[in-house]
């Protein structure tokens, strides 16, 4: 049987392969990716080193030297992965995660952190609070992971506050929450970066001395919070 979606097996080398099912950010597409990573990540496929994933797509890396061992002389590895992707792909990775996951986060959206709210209000011709309000009023999918070490993309927000990301980066406090388009998403370190940030959360979201490096994982839904001046610095 068939995959419910349609999807598409790449390669980025002889090694590693995509399976990509639609350039899209859509949250059933996003869901048959999350599926998909879980099952490898359960049960691996022979030589694979490691699994990723994305809005749309699953990166399988592949231990090519394990396989030149083990794979006949006569056929090329990646024809190989092609075979066992494409056979893995005629199975189905429904209900793998049934448990909806929900991380409530503290977030402060008073000046001092929330240094492009009076941009965005005015590009958007909407009071502060009213973004605010907007920004707190639904729980956001966690698509994927990237850019930064527990750097959650997480969306859809509502339309009346997407805006575009800044022309040139700029320095960004870790725990800064930025808006770009419809996503939002928190810096979990000091980078530079180029999303409107309309706030700051007091929570870790990557740390190297725990167990669970990052607080999201993809797959995990988020509601944001207000919190005043007083609880974000004694929290």
């Amino acid at each position: 049987m068939e995959t419910g979606l349609p999807h598409k097996i790449s390669f980025i080398s002889e090694s590693v392969a995509t399976i990509d099912f639609g350039n899209l950010v859509n949250e059933e597409i996003n869901k048959k990716a999350i599926d998909l990573f879980s099952h490898l990540s359960r049960f691996p496929l022979e030589g694979m080193i490691d699994a990723i994933p994305a809005y749309s797509s699953v990166t399988i890396y592949f231990d090519i030297a394990l396989l030149r061992k083990k794979v006949s002389p006569r056929k090329k590895i990646y024809e190989w992965i092609y075979e066992e992707l494409h056979k893995l792909m005629l199975n189905e990775f429904k209900n793998v995660q049934t448990d909806k996951n929900l991380v409530r986060i503290p977030v402060c959206y008073e000046d001092e952190y929330a240094i492009d709210l009076p941009w965005i209000a005015e590009k958007r011709n909407i009071v502060p609070g009213e973004i605010i309000r907007l920004h707190t009023s639904k729980q956001y999918r966690v698509y994927m992971l990237g850019f930064l070490p527990g750097f959650a993309y997480m969306g859809e927000v509502e339309e009346q506050i997407a805006v575009p990301r800044k022309p040139q980066p700029q320095a960004i406090s870790a725990g800064s929450v930025g808006i770009t388009g419809r996503q939002t998403g928190i810096y979990p370190l000091h980078s530079p970066g180029g999303w409107q940030i309309v706030g700051r959360t007091p929570l870790k979201m990557f740390d190297k001395d725990k167990d669970e490096l990052c607080l999201l994982k993809a797959g995990d839904y988020v509601e944001f919070y207000p919190i005043t001046k007083n609880e974000f610095e004694n929290y």
